[in-house]
């Protein structure tokens, strides 16, 4: 996220009156169903199994984030090692998103890595990964940290790279030694230009040198989130050169038609798929990237 026109939309959903505009009006929840699966896990793995059968793997995120006592986090904590039981019994192609602060971070470090790690030995009993989500600059380096003392004991985890931080380089080259995947995606929070690049093109190159090192790198499974045809058709031409596995990333509801050309056309590809209650924050991200979604919201409000 880096236009201006999207940070004022970060902004403004902070207003409660624009948080209930979307969250307590029939054309709210339309738009949310556009972007989330649904709010219980049988709607998620409904999606999952549908994505599965049109040759798309699945990454299954349960929304929440910035959780703010034990209770909180250990229940989400549940509900993911849940969803990675359903993974193995319903047998979907899938593995789980998780935001490190919706499992304590920030708060109790060490009972947000305890829960990644009972997260990471579930996933490895039953065949699947655990991607770890990248949030706010501030959590960047606690959550690197947190993901390198669970991968370097269970080996089975990914992480995300911010291309819009300058520091996003560096991570890179430190991650090489993780052996996991990374997820390589612009970002989606509002951040200080002291931190962050607030160009677009400034944001797409880095994004392109970035995605360069990764498919080149044999050592971790480059994750390349972006719906962007320029990277996308750079990363296709990346890949037909990489030996080793690579894929495509993309949202849940965002160009499906996209989606299942890159599918048709034989490139490996994981859509990321948002389920739960919270999903306001989610949402107002993806409106956030593309400001030009607030045109179905008002279409939806308006019609009769």
């Amino acid at each position: 996220m880096s236009s201006g026109l999207g940070r004022f939309v970060l902004q403004l959903s902070e207003r409660s009156a624009f948080r209930k505009l979307f969250t307590q009006t029939p054309a709210g929840r339309k738009l949310s169903l556009r972007f989330v699966a649904g709010e219980t896990l049988d709607q998620a793995m409904t999606a999952a199994a549908q994505l599965n059968a049109s040759g798309a793997r699945v990454s299954l995120d349960h929304l929440g984030e910035h959780v703010a006592e034990a209770g909180a986090a250990e229940v989400a904590r549940d509900d993911y090692l849940a969803c990675l039981d359903r993974i193995g019994s319903d047998g979907i192609d899938a593995n789980i998103s998780v935001k490190l602060t919706q499992l304590g971070l920030g708060f109790d470090d060490g009972l947000a890595v305890a829960s990644l790690a009972a997260l990471a030995e579930r996933a490895r009993s039953v065949g699947t990964t655990v991607s770890v989500d990248m949030e706010e600059s501030t959590h960047t380096e606690a959550t690197l940290a947190a993901y390198e003392t669970v991968q370097d004991r269970f080996g089975n985890l990914g992480v995300a790279v911010q291309a819009y931080l300058y520091r996003a380089r560096a991570d890179v080259d430190r991650l090489l030694r993780s052996s996991g995947h990374v997820r390589l995606c612009k970002g989606a929070y509002a951040e200080p230009p002291e931190i962050a690049f607030s160009r677009m093109r400034d944001v797409d190159r880095n994004f392109d040198a970035l995605a360069r090192m990764l498919m080149r790198a044999p050592e971790v499974v480059p994750a390349i989130a972006t719906h962007d045809e320029e990277r996308i058709e750079l990363v296709r031409r990346l890949g037909d050169n990489r030996r080793g596995p690579w894929e495509f990333q993309m949202l849940y509801g965002v160009r499906p038609r996209l989606q299942q050309e890159l599918i048709d056309a034989g490139c490996p590809l994981r859509v990321y798929v948002p389920y739960g209650s919270a999903w306001y924050p989610y949402l107002t991200r993806r409106l956030a990237e593309r400001p030009a979604n607030l045109g179905f919201f008002v279409r939806a409000a308006t019609r009769r």
